[in-house]
Order: C-alpha cells, then structure tokens, then sequence
C-alpha cells in the first residue's frame, strides 16, 4: 500500500497577526514535563458530493488553515527553554507558517475500511512524526492525503505543551467552520495561560500531591521501556459491560462508570500479563477536565493544556490479588479529589519543584476516554470523519497508554459496545488476551 508523499507547504495567516516578533508565557499545566511529546491522531473522511463543483481536500483544508491561523498564530511558533528555570516558552516569528504535507494513495479508502482496521504501518503514513528538533519548531504539522474514491484523511501531529485535546478540537472546529463559509468563528479563542493557570502568591500545596508524584531530575518522562511496545484493539460488548457492572454493584453495593469499571478490568489484566514484581508500585492515571473545576471558570475559548492529572497507586501484589472491585473502587474514589483546590495545589507543586524533575515514575498505566471528545463536528463541507484514531504512544508519564475509542461509522448497522485501543510490551500480549478472554467469558465470577 504506497503512499505518495509531497513536499510539504507552508501556510501562513492569511493576514499578518502581528507585526513584531514577541514571546508568550505558558501556564505550568503547559510545561509539565509530562507534555514534551506529540499527540498524533487521523481523521478518515468519505468521499461525498457535499461541494458544488467538486473541490480538492487539500486546497480547502489549507485555505481554512490560514485563516484560522490569523487568531490561532501560535500554532506557527517555535517552544525555547528558559535559561532561568529551563521551563518552555512560546517565540514567535513574524513570517512563520504551518507545514503541511499533501499526500496520494491510488486505492478508495473503503479498501481499508475507512481505517477502521487498516493495518498500523499503513494509519501511521497517514500522520507526520517529526522528532525532538523538528517538533520544537513546527508544533502543528498536518497531512491530507488523498484517496481514489474522493475521500481523504487528515493527520495531524501537535505539541502538547501547546494544547490538550479539547484544546486542538476547539482549533479545528475553527477550521471547519471558516471551510463551510463561516466569517466569523462561533469560540474566540483565548490565551491568558499564566494569568489565568498561574501559580499562587505565595505558592503552597494544600492537598498533598507529593503523595502521587516523584523528584528525580535525572529521570526524562517516556524512556523507562526498552522492550517492543505493540498497539492492540480490544472489541467490548455492551453485555459483556452491562454483566460486569451488575456484578460489581451486587459486590460492592456501588455503582460504576464505564471507565471506572473496564478501567479496573484492564489495568489489573495489563499488570498482570506484563509480570511486573509484585511488591512494585503500580499508578493508574487519567487526566481530568478543570475548565469548569477552577474558579472561575476558564472561558469557553480557553485552548490551552486544561487538563490535570489524577492518580491511583497500589502495588501489583493488591492489584492482582484482590477483588476486583476494590480497585474499581479505588478509581472511583479517586475522582473525589477533582477540586479547584486540587488544580491549584498541583499547579504550585509545579512552581515549587519544577528544577527538581517532577515525573509520574515507573509501572504507570494511561487512560484516556476519546468517546465524547466532539471528533464529529470537524467538518470540512464533506460531512464529519468516518473514524478518528489516536496515535500516540506516551500520555502522563505512560509509555503503555490505553484508548476508549468512538465508533468509527464504518461499522454502522453492527455497533455494539466500542472498541479500546492499548499499547502493551510485546511479551504481555498473548497473556493479556487471556486475560481478557475471561473478561468476556464471565471467568471473573
């Protein structure tokens, strides 16, 4: 399966942004050492008559592109450290644009199922993967590849440091809007990240997130496998969750989220089949939404990092070793701790000790809900993606990050449950489908 890359194209604003080269501050949730990575995903687009007379994908994803980018120009940036403090900064260049790579395959892209299930080596020529030095200077990258059939996708490879998810999609829908003919986007994007994400005066850490994080300088987020880390998608039935949940609650006399529930299902699995020691300690981390925790609420337009992290920790010995409920229950109860108190205790924990290496540790395990992230609304004029896929391998400290993924409309008329999406070490793969074999089999009865 070729793919036919070009050069790529700059695109810059349409009309200057501004007219003198400056600096912009980040909040300390940007400049977690957590997020020094890309996040890498696909969007896979069908082939419609939506536009009259047809136009090509890549002229009209990069038109929108540059007007978007007249409020969105620190996408066109450059990330430098500070010599103070070594924390990252945002330069940006009078004259910098966004490169985008045009891209052809000579197949419809109904011959790979809409990507649904197309094979790892073909999804990840469809997204840029720039490395350390290049990501540094062109923290968004796109690529729109065209296929056959009229459809297209559009990858895209983002700095972390300069937005979450929610922050990405917000820019976008940007996008979108102004390729359907909007004049005006519907969110004014804001930026305000130190002033309205900043550390306290004085700085203090009133819940005790040193409880969850490690000091260590020397240790750089991301490098603690060696071994083969391989993706695999898991299919979960909605019987297979609704059994499991009612088990749960005829146990524990409480009620379960899905990502509370499957969470607990899968962590102990991966745990287990990757034969950590069992007297090591073992995090399960996911990240939590605080645009509405703090006070006050952050603006609708706000797109920068507006996620922390929260943690649960036991040792592989209790993971493994007791009811499987008690650690559903540990995840539930973790999301207690969710409180504008808690967003600002981990933001001066940021201040305080960001010189001596702030990092997740060892054995930590990501989750991650993409289920109703507003993927869908990102259309271009052809109508909203067929499938969206992540792809990236590190998130909060993980190298082993797992995915709840929205259904791709691929599978219309046969959806049942949704899938996941985890990357495991090559070794644990045969044991953790065992694992999950017995899942779906009712073995943990």
């Amino acid at each position: 399966m070729d793919v036919k890359t070009s050069q790529p194209t700059t695109v810059h604003p349409s009309k200057p942004p501004f007219t003198d080269d400056h600096i912009l501050p980040l909040s300390h949730l940007d400049t977690d050492r957590n997020m020094n990575v890309p996040f890498r995903y696909v969007r896979a687009y069908a082939a419609t008559n939506h536009h009259h007379p047809p136009t090509d994908p890549f002229d009209v994803i990069t038109a929108a592109l540059s007007t978007a980018l007249v409020k969105y120009y620190p996408y066109t940036g450059s990330l430098h450290r500070r010599d103070i403090d070594g924390r990252f900064e945002l330069h940006c260049t009078v004259g910098s644009g966004v490169p985008v790579i045009p891209a052809t395959v000579d197949f419809p892209l109904s011959s790979v199922n809409y990507l649904d299930d197309a094979e790892e080596e073909f999804i990840e020529r469809m997204v840029p993967n720039p490395d350390q030095d290049t990501l540094l200077k062109n923290l968004l990258i796109l690529q729109v590849t065209r296929f056959s059939c009229g459809g297209y996708t559009l990858g895209a490879s983002v700095h972390h440091v300069l937005c979450d998810g929610l922050g990405a999609t917000l820019f976008f829908n940007a996008m979108a809007e102004v390729a359907r003919g909007a004049v005006e986007v519907t969110v004014e994007p804001v930026w305000e990240r130190s002033k309205l994400l900043g550390p306290r005066e004085p700085a203090r850490t009133e819940f005790p997130i040193e409880e969850f994080l490690s000091l260590n300088k020397d240790f750089v987020p991301y490098t603690e496998v060696v071994e083969k880390v391989v993706r695999e998608y898991f299919h979960v039935k909605d019987e297979w969750l609704d059994r499991f949940k009612t088990f749960l609650h005829e146990k524990s006399g409480l009620s379960f989220t899905t990502f509370e529930a499957l969470g607990a299902v899968l962590w102990q699995a991966r745990v287990k089949a990757s034969k950590i020691p069992r007297d090591e300690e073992v995090k399960f981390a996911y990240a939590v939404n605080i645009r509405r925790v703090v006070k006050p609420q952050l603006p609708a337009g706000y797109w920068g990092n507006g996620c922390v992290p929260m943690y649960v920790k036991t040792t592989a010995r209790n993971l493994i070793e007791k009811p499987i409920w008690e650690t559903a229950e540990l995840i539930k109860k973790s999301k207690r701790n969710v409180s504008d108190e808690y967003v600002h205790s981990f933001i001066d924990y940021q201040e305080l000790n960001y010189k001596k290496g702030i990092n997740a540790g060892r054995s930590v395990s990501a989750f991650t809900d993409w289920r109703h992230l507003g993927h869908s609304t990102v259309d271009f004029g052809w109508g909203g993606p067929v499938t969206v896929l992540p792809l990236s391998r590190n998130l909060l400290g993980s190298v082993e990050p797992c995915f709840f993924l929205p259904y791709s409309e691929a599978s219309q008329g046969k959806k049942d449950g949704f899938k996941v999406l985890l990357y495991l070490r090559a070794n644990a793969v045969a044991s953790f489908r065992e694992e999950m074999e017995k899942f779906g089999n009712m073995a943990y009865v």
